[in-house]
């Protein structure tokens, strides 16, 4: 049987388990009904208190997170928007986790294509030896949260088929959730004090699924933006980076600098301008997130231990990042080359006078 310690990912709950308790514990502001703790709380849970000793967890611009938790306080729901790595499905885990004391309450909108797997099935041997009855009833995270009190986790709405999306509707409308095949003192699903929905949508995929105006209005919609400041990307890279190295017990030590370079090199190739204000090259195909920073910065040090049991060179780190910039797009190749050629040669560092030297590996 598996256990705690064998799981790749715990989920927020169990990770930071004494934080919530200690945040529960001294918790004085009021609570809303259903939740786990008061909004004053979950906004401490994600954005930090140095008093408790609560990390932060979560960049974002001032008043994003309180404008989040304000929405859910009054049961409009959420939706969070951006662009692709921007943190979107980590900040909905945070307020599951603080809200529910629970985010595993997931569905994602790609993947269900009827109204089943949305709301509720049947198993078919139950069904057939007991006719409708709860017993048989196979319930999903959107039923599970609704008879919990609970936050539902709707990732990549936007993808969802507009017939469903109509059934989302109806839910955060009226609250309920009727199941005709039950009998009539049976049939009708009242969502526990607690429930609400947090939805996510990637502002690449607009327009995939539109969604109506009915469903906008139900939504209190938050831009997520890239983290705006470089020594934010810098912090959040090296915590996230040095998390995934223990969990898979691998025994380097991040190096400041390295993380340094990797972040400023993301920040400017997303932006098009250099830390200077200069125009510089933007990629095409590459979302150049600080999702997929923290992916490059944990996959050199993992070829780094595995391979060299020492720390990476300025080698390793442009290989790993030729993987992740270069994508579909044949153009690209030439954007980074003059970027390095043009950026480089001038700054100070081992790292980026090493990666200036093998500007020809590009």
């Amino acid at each position: 049987m598996m256990t705690t310690a064998d799981t790749q990912k715990k989920p927020a709950e169990q990770h930071y388990a004494a934080e919530l308790q200690r945040l529960q514990r001294t918790d004085s502001a009021p609570v809303p009904p259903g939740w786990f703790m008061s909004a004053v709380a979950v906004e401490k849970f994600i954005s930090g208190d140095a008093e408790l000793s609560i990390e932060r967890k979560f960049v974002a611009e001032p008043g994003v997170v309180t404008r989040i938790i304000l929405a859910l306080c009054t049961q409009r729901g959420a939706l969070l928007t951006g662009e692709p790595g921007t943190a979107k499905s980590w900040l909905s885990e945070l307020l599951g986790a603080a809200i529910s004391a629970d985010s595993t309450q997931i569905i994602q909108g790609g993947a269900v294509s009827n109204i089943n797997q949305l709301l509720y099935s049947w198993n078919p041997q139950l069904l057939q030896q007991s006719g409708p009855c709860i017993e048989a009833l196979v319930t999903t995270p959107l039923y599970r949260a609704m008879r919990d009190g609970k936050i539902l986790r709707f990732e990549e709405i936007s993808r969802c088929p507009q017939p469903l999306q109509d059934a989302i509707l109806s839910i955060l409308s009226e609250r309920m959730l009727v199941v005709p095949e039950l009998p009539a003192a049976e049939s009708t699903l009242y969502a526990k004090a607690g429930f609400n929905i947090i939805a996510s949508a990637n502002s690449v995929d607009e327009g995939l699924q539109r969604m109506s105006a009915a469903l906008k209005r139900r939504l209190s919609f938050e831009h997520i933006k890239p983290i705006r400041h470089v020594d934010d990307e810098m912090d959040v890279i090296f915590w996230e980076t040095s998390k995934l190295m223990a969990a898979n017990n691998i025994n380097i030590t991040a190096d400041a600098e390295l993380i340094q370079v990797l972040a400023t090199i993301f920040h400017e190739l997303r932006n098009g301008q250099t830390l200077d204000g200069r125009s510089t090259d933007r990629l095409a195909g590459a979302t150049m997130s600080t999702a997929e920073a923290v992916s490059v910065a944990h996959a050199i040090y993992t070829h780094a231990y595995y391979y060299q049991q020492a720390q990476p060179d300025a080698q390793l780190l442009l290989h790993v990042l030729l993987g992740s910039a270069l994508k579909d797009h044949p153009q690209d190749r030439r954007r980074l080359k003059h970027y390095v050629e043009t950026e480089f040669a001038e700054r100070k560092g081992k790292f980026w006078q090493a990666l200036y030297q093998y500007r020809s590996l590009i």
